[in-house]
């Protein structure tokens, strides 16, 4: 089936999102441990995805966990070192796919206010043909209601919608909408499903 447009998880595909790294480079592996576990960061995380605003979420969660008042206020205030760095072969591949004129979307559990900073400090958030970001849509993945949003705006029959994540509940959640999937682990596996897909040439894909 022809692919009319491909679509772009962000976290751990085009940027890494690795939270653990940064606290366990920055205070050390035993107390991001204890703290992680105790303070449920991922849970708060899920908060701000669901369109939850940003600096006020993660104060109010510092002040409820005093113990961790200064790190977890880094969830904001160094929130690009979170998310960090770029993933240059993915990156390479997107653009492309821009470049052969294959329309390229982006699907990601990202909150509205972060998003939008993030855009700030890298460019290529805002080459995307289509932006579906949970945190302004108020609906995360692997919800099924978020890829209905998607379907609806976009106006591509599901079967003609190529996604990547790497997240296997989010992928089938789009193949039960009869999405075609990749499940990323590396930018070279993508690679080559868009070469088998005839969407990149083996030199546009390296």
């Amino acid at each position: 089936m022809t692919v009319e447009a491909v679509i772009f998880d962000i976290g751990n595909v085009l940027v890494e999102w690795r939270p653990e790294a940064y606290f366990d480079r920055v205070y050390g592996i035993e107390r991001r441990t204890a703290m992680f576990a105790m303070a449920d960061l991922h849970g708060m995380n899920d908060l701000l995805d669901a369109g939850a605003a940003w600096q006020d979420t993660v104060y109010d969660w510092a002040e409820r966990h005093p113990d961790w008042r200064t790190e977890i206020r880094d969830w904001h205030d160094n929130w690009i070192k979170l998310a960090s760095p770029l993933i240059p072969h993915s990156l390479r591949l997107m653009r492309a796919l821009k470049a052969r004129g294959v329309p390229v979307f982006a699907l990601t559990n990202f909150g509205a206010q972060s998003f939008a900073y993030a855009r700030g400090e890298y460019v290529f958030l805002s080459e995307f043909d289509r932006a579906y970001v949970s945190g302004q849509m108020k609906v995360t993945k692997p919800d099924p209601v978020i890829y209905q949003m998607v379907e609806d705006d976009c106006g591509i029959p599901p079967e003609r919608l190529f996604f990547t994540d790497d997240r296997r509940e989010n992928i089938a959640a789009a193949e039960t909408r009869g999405w075609q999937t990749h499940l990323f682990e590396h930018p070279q596996g993508l690679a080559d499903r868009l070469v088998d897909l005839r969407l990149l040439t083996p030199d546009e894909a390296r």
